[in-house]
């Protein structure tokens, strides 16, 4: 019998298992009787076929600081406390990001870390084979090693032309599975966003590629509200991701627990709820026990770019305390209202920068958000008492939150060229127009 049938047998819905696996070894590390419950080790899975122990915390190096000795204390402090998975991309920071993590990982024995990069090829002009193997080629030089441990087809879902152009017509995929055999990678996946037809089509051929992970979007909110992300239809929430990659015994990589940091801004009603069971707990931590409670998450991966960040996920992981049924409850009751609000589902990922007009679409995306969160948005019908209120507070807030006028949204100019780049799909100058016409009004 399986979990799911198990769960229907005992009256609980698909979204329950999360309480059923609190009933499970936290990892396999348990199964073979070794202590992972120890105050301030990490916690540990282990990787299909190979047995090797990678850390539930994983290491995002996306949104680093741009100094290389703030770089260096973050992963020594890391990989101090047990993180051992290192994800980057040649795209992030402009391909710093590769030079950094490669710069602060070289400290330290190749034993000590995992690295993980993507073919970043999403601009088609670096579709031929040439160009993508000369990005793969690099990486190697900038992360200074002889192996990539993860090595991932990078932002898959931007529908099969897309995939055929980039990996299959061209025989790069072929180069990569190639690769593997020889053991230049050591493990072959790839990182997923959008039409979900590109993530089933890679799945279902599980025997012919024998993909060793997959990286997905997974959150409490996104579990299973992800296809009403900014009141558009996306093709799936998190649940089928998940629930696919586990029927195919593929293990996940999670991006974006924390919903580009979406959870840190609550609407504080929502923080009071959890405030009320925890009230020592971050928001952040909550997501993080969510996740890790799922037994076929392989790590977690944490976009990390001060240490306090890094000592606190440290500590959350070490050891992972599973969430309780009523946890679970209260989250899922968390995210049914939280995808009440009308909120635009942007991750400041920065993939859509830099905008060739100079708007920051992050910053602005920012703003509106947390004007929703704190009740200043939308505002109610212009004979409302409240409404010329109302909207000078969203104003006066803009005017505040983006000093410069050179980054407001009334310079987006509609040339879309933003669109492919937003792994959320974002209908970016549909949502600027939305800005500005919030903002239309006294003093702006």
């Amino acid at each position: 019998m399986n979990r799911r049938e198990f769960l229907k047998r005992l009256g609980l819905g698909a979204g329950s298992a999360v309480a059923l696996m609190a009933l499970e070894p936290l990892n396999a590390l348990a199964q073979d009787k070794k202590d992972t419950t120890v105050k301030g080790r990490m916690t540990y899975r282990v990787q299909h076929g190979s047995g090797e122990q990678v850390s539930l915390l994983g290491f995002g190096m996306m949104r680093l600081p741009n100094n290389q000795d703030e770089v260096n204390q973050m992963v020594d402090y890391a990989i101090e406390h047990g993180v051992n998975y290192f994800d980057t991309a040649p795209m992030y920071m402009g391909g710093q990001s590769e030079v950094l993590t490669g710069n602060a990982l070289a400290r330290h024995p190749r034993e000590k870390f995992f690295v993980a990069t993507k073919m970043s090829n999403q601009n088609r002009r670096l579709w031929s084979f040439d160009e993508s193997k000369a990005m793969y080629e690099r990486s190697f030089e900038r992360l200074k090693v002889d192996h990539i441990d993860y090595y991932l087809l990078h932002s898959i879902g931007g529908g099969m032309e897309s995939l055929k152009g980039r990996f299959l017509d061209n025989g790069i995929l072929d180069f990569l599975l190639k690769e593997r055999e020889a053991g230049r990678i050591k493990h072959l996946g790839f990182s997923y966003h959008g039409d979900v037809r590109d993530f089933d089509w890679l799945l279902d051929r599980q025997e012919e590629y024998h993909w060793d992970f997959c990286q997905i979007q997974m959150n409490f909110l996104d579990w299973r509200h992800a296809s009403l992300r900014g009141g558009r239809r996306v093709d799936a929430d998190a649940e089928y991701l998940y629930g696919k990659c586990e029927k195919q015994g593929v293990q996940c990589v999670i991006m974006e627990p924390l919903r580009g940091g979406a959870f840190g801004r609550m609407a504080q009603e929502l923080t009071d709820q959890l405030k009320a069971v925890r009230p020592d707990d971050s928001t952040a931590r909550w997501a993080f026990r969510w996740v890790g409670s799922y037994p076929n998450i392989l790590t977690t991966l944490s976009g990390m770019n001060r240490m306090e960040h890094v000592k606190e996920n440290v500590e959350t992981f070490s050891p992972l305390e599973v969430c309780t049924e009523a946890e679970n409850k209260l989250l899922a009751n968390i995210a049914d209202q939280m995808s009440g609000f009308p909120t635009i589902p942007c991750t400041t990922c920065e993939y859509c920068m830099p905008c060739p007009y100079g708007v920051d679409i992050p910053g602005n995306f920012a703003y509106y958000n947390e004007a929703v969160n704190s009740h200043v948005l939308p505002l109610p019908d212009k004979s409302a008492a409240d409404f010329a209120a109302r909207k000078q507070q969203f104003v006066d807030g803009y005017q505040k939150a983006l000093a410069d006028q050179k980054k407001w949204a009334y310079q987006c100019q509609d040339c879309e060229e933003c669109l492919s780049k937003c792994p959320q799909q974002i209908r970016i100058p549909n949502q600027m127009a939305r800005i500005v016409e919030t903002l239309r009004g006294p003093r702006i």
